[in-house]
């Protein structure tokens, strides 16, 4: 593990043993006063990471906890309430579901038996629950995963932010406010950005990865550069970015202009093959990126993001 979570110039490659018990604490960085952050894997999911392959947090407050993010399973998920409980005996009062990519939401369901709990995520992460999709990510991963998802239940949300409902919600705990925004749909079925006010730290899920290559085989990837464009003028004073993958960053977070660097590059290849009249398999074949090929997971998401954007900007083009 880095010694230090901020700007780490490396991720950390931390194994999660298939037999240690749900009652150790996952290790953690506390990155600001009263704030600690989770630093996962830059990796797919596999035997080795064994779901902890994205970032999480809480924040501890005078009248309870604020988290943000349950990992990728039930079992890392109680593990995370582990850590929690090593730092403070508050009550968790808050768990913000950033979207609902299985890598942030599957642990989810270890917070959902505590008392008394509000969990908040956008409408997007209740419209995922009766998809198919889940069904699918559900079973894979208790293939090679079946101890870590036991006791799985997909968790709805009780207070829903978009989709109709209001695209911002203010939750003030114990002395320090959360600002809770709607980003649209940029990266999954409903994405949500979290500001911590008091502490100028701004929490910015998967609209900009650190460290390797973004994916984007889901969502509308027409949205990402707005997106950014609008946290860049919402928050002109972020002391602290803190991303769903990677390290968190101070500024001039180069981590949002790598992440825009790459989609538009991708998007400009895409867009032009299309207007070339190249097929989807052609398209797709010369749309590689030269800077970007020896950042991690470009293998493996390089040519999903290829495919999705071809497909997203053949239907806008024609």
């Amino acid at each position: 593990m880095p010694k230090e979570a901020i700007n780490s110039p490396r991720p950390p490659v931390y194994v999660i043993q298939a037999n240690v018990p749900d009652a150790q604490p996952l290790p953690y960085y506390k990155i600001a006063p009263d704030t600690y952050f989770f630093f996962g894997n830059i990796a797919e999911v596999d035997g080795v990471n064994r779901g902890f392959n994205g970032n999480a947090g809480f924040v501890v407050t005078r009248d309870g906890v604020l988290v943000l993010d349950a990992l990728g399973t039930p079992s890392l998920g109680r593990r995370m309430i582990a850590a929690i409980r090593e730092v403070t005996s508050q009550p968790i009062r808050y768990l913000v579901i950033s979207h609902a990519h299985p890598d942030h939401y599957f642990g989810a369901s270890a917070f959902a038996d505590i008392p008394d709990i509000r969990i908040i995520s956008h409408a997007g992460t209740e419209d995922y629950v009766y998809t198919p999709t889940i069904e699918r990510s559900v079973a894979y991963r208790k293939v090679f995963l079946p101890r870590e998802m036991y006791h799985f239940h997909a968790v709805v949300p009780d207070l829903l932010i978009g989709g109709g409902n209001p695209a911002h919600v203010s939750v003030k705990l114990g002395g320090k406010t959360f600002e809770i925004y709607d980003t649209g749909s940029h990266h999954s079925h409903g994405d949500l950005v979290m500001w911590q006010k008091e502490d100028r730290i701004l929490w910015i899920s998967d609209l900009a990865f650190n460290g390797r290559v973004t994916f984007i085989g889901d969502g509308h990837v027409n949205e990402i550069d707005a997106m950014q464009d609008w946290i860049d003028k919402k928050f002109p004073d972020v002391g602290l970015m803190v991303p769903g993958h990677g390290a968190p960053q101070t500024a001039p977070f180069p981590m949002v202009s790598n992440t825009r660097r790459y989609v538009d590059t991708l998007t400009e290849k895409i867009r032009a093959a299309i207007l070339q009249g190249q097929s989807l398999q052609d398209a797709v074949r010369m749309s590689g990126i030269k800077e970007f090929e020896s950042w991690p997971l470009y293998e493996l998401n390089h040519w999903i993001n290829a495919n999705f954007v071809y497909q997203t900007l053949e239907q806008e083009l024609f």
